[in-house]
């Protein structure tokens, strides 16, 4: 996810009570109310707000460095895989709120359900709808996609209606990471199990952010940013020191013992992947490790806030990183863009 710390903001001002001549059917083209006495771009900030959609820049970097690792070259699959992956993410933003919107109320009413900005119903059924988009997505990608799909949709339900305020918490995040990573390996056409290895590496972040995340509110406890820093240590270490495999492609281009243009072109390449995924990995690990190292000398709720927003961040930087030590840099690249990105729709866009 690339959001940032939450931060609580107060709730807006009641709206006004609509006046006779606010009872008038308003012309869209001028943005006047609806029916719920709210103008469109109101609606629209509201629905934003609740599916947090800064965080989806987080989301393709999941599919494509899972395809990356199986060595296969994505195609139309690589992009309805990362379709699901797009639709069952909302789906999950929308079923948090659907499930938590008692607790928000009393905690966080100024969020789009509390607030009476979007009604529970129509988060459930947004919930439903992009879960099933998601699914009939997936089956276009074909089987192998599905049978990620269902079990990965699966955990993102039981995580939101269950598992989320108990100790299997973080680990049912971890493992909807993974299986996001997984799911781009399997529709991409590969062999899935050359991207356990990077799914493990990218559900032990998650875990670990995850596991901060349920101290930021209250703070007081240095154990989980102290954890989540050495895994963060750990984590560099071993995507920085893997060796690069080439793409299936490349791998095979070049006689074995026979030295060519060919050749080179492989040593260039292993080259600039090497490259690539030293710099993105340092990038992730600065980017995650101060604000972890902040909040273990002072665990207080805005320095744990600013660490789990650290670790979500750090999520574009390191599935770069493991997409370039799969021998794909400028897919690397692409990913790496997407961090800016989501930090400038963030300005826009309240995920709190």
């Amino acid at each position: 996810m690339a959001e940032t710390a939450p931060v609580a903001r107060p709730a807006g001002p009641p709206a006004a009570a609509p006046t006779a001549a606010s009872t008038d059917v308003e012309d869209p083209d001028r943005g006047g109310p609806g029916a719920d006495g709210r103008p469109p771009a109101a609606r629209v900030a509201a629905w934003a707000e609740l599916l947090r959609l800064p965080a989806l820049f987080t989301v393709p970097g999941d599919v494509l460095a899972g395809a990356a690792a199986t060595g296969v070259r994505a195609g139309p699959r690589t992009l309805l895989a990362i379709g699901t992956s797009l639709c069952l993410y909302e789906a999950g933003m929308a079923l948090n709120d659907w499930a938590d919107r008692a607790e928000d109320a009393a905690e966080r009413p100024h969020r789009p359900i509390p607030s009476g900005r979007v009604h529970p119903a129509a988060a459930l059924t947004a919930a439903c709808g992009l879960t099933a988009t998601g699914l009939a997505l997936a089956a276009r990608a074909g089987r192998p996609a599905v049978a990620v799909a269902v079990p990965l949709a699966a955990t993102v339900w039981a995580y939101d209606l269950t598992l989320k305020h108990t100790p299997a918490g973080p680990l049912a995040m971890a493992a909807a990471r993974g299986l996001d990573l997984l799911l781009g390996a399997a529709a991409t056409g590969g062999d899935v199990r050359a991207a356990v290895p990077s799914a493990a590496l990218l559900g032990t972040h998650t875990l670990a952010v995850t596991a901060v995340s349920r101290e930021e509110t209250r703070g007081g406890s240095s154990l989980a940013p102290l954890a989540a820093l050495a895994a963060t240590g750990l984590l560099a270490r071993l995507v920085a020191h893997r060796p690069t495999r080439l793409p299936a492609d490349r791998r095979g281009a070049a006689t074995p013992g026979l030295p060519g243009p060919t050749a080179r072109r492989r040593d260039v390449s292993g080259l600039s992947a090497a490259r690539a995924t030293a710099a993105l990995t340092a990038g992730y690990a600065a980017t995650a490790a101060r604000p972890y190292f902040h909040a273990a000398l002072n665990p207080s709720p805005q320095l744990t806030q600013r660490a789990v927003g650290g670790g979500i961040r750090a999520t574009i930087p390191l599935q770069a990183a493991l997409t370039a030590r799969a021998g794909g840099p400028a897919t690397a690249l692409l990913i790496a863009a997407l961090a800016p990105l989501g930090r400038k729709f963030a300005r826009k866009v309240s995920i709190t």
